[in-house]
């Protein structure tokens, strides 16, 4: 992906972490992957993987590559050569991931958390000879099969929107707000938006003329 190594990450976290912590901020860097880019291997994958686990990192959505025009890697994925040098019909071969099984597979290693993904990962596992990484040590990467983990879901953590929240927001409800005369405008300092309390744009008639909220129709001065 021509970027530079996971030690300028590392670099870049610790001065990250450093400067956030001295202006008494709380701010979060999120790492930006992708599966089955060219040039990855099975073991590459492995590897990610278990850094993912050591670091903490579990990633919800997962994006898989697709060759688009003008890339260097979609260069890679057709020819499985190295642009980056002299391509010849000598030039090195690198590995790209085009089968859906392999894609698949990448895609579970970056959500090696997920146990849906856990049977899959065991099995390619077992193949590429690392059966050590299987099991429930820090240093592992999953669990051998325990009986009921097909009724395992894996659930993100996130802060749900629930009503109460959104009461606690805005400090009373939308349709509330919404009905007031000069909804809409800022009130005690506070924009009102859609998702405060603002109330619906005025829709057009069949004629092309707007309609006031109330439904009466604006005369032509």
């Amino acid at each position: 992906m021509m970027k530079p190594g996971i030690g300028a990450y590392d670099e870049f976290k610790r001065l990250f972490e450093k400067y956030t912590k001295e202006a008494g901020k709380e701010q979060y860097l999120i790492p930006y992957f992708i599966a089955a880019h060219p040039g990855t291997s099975d073991e590459d994958m492995l590897n990610l993987a278990l850094w993912l686990k050591k670091n903490g990192f579990r990633a919800d959505q997962v994006q898989a590559f697709y060759p688009s025009p003008m890339a260097s890697a979609t260069t890679m994925y057709h020819t499985d050569k190295n642009p980056l040098h002299k391509v010849t019909y000598k030039s090195e071969k690198v590995a790209t991931a085009k089968s859906p099984e392999q894609r698949k597979l990448h895609k579970a290693f970056l959500r090696w958390h997920d146990p849906k993904n856990w049977p899959l990962l065991r099995k390619a596992m077992a193949e590429m000879g690392r059966q050590e990484l299987i099991g429930d040590g820090e240093n592992q990467l999953i669990p051998h099969y325990k009986a009921g983990e097909e009724q395992l879901v894996y659930e993100a953590h996130r802060r749900k929107n629930k009503g109460g929240e959104h009461q606690k927001r805005v400090g009373k409800p939308a349709q509330v707000a919404a009905n007031k005369p000069n909804a809409g405008k800022p009130q005690g300092g506070k924009m009102l938006t859609q998702h405060t309390g603002l109330p619906p744009k005025p829709k057009a008639d069949l004629s092309g003329r707007k309609s006031t909220t109330n439904g009466a129709k604006r005369r032509d001065k």
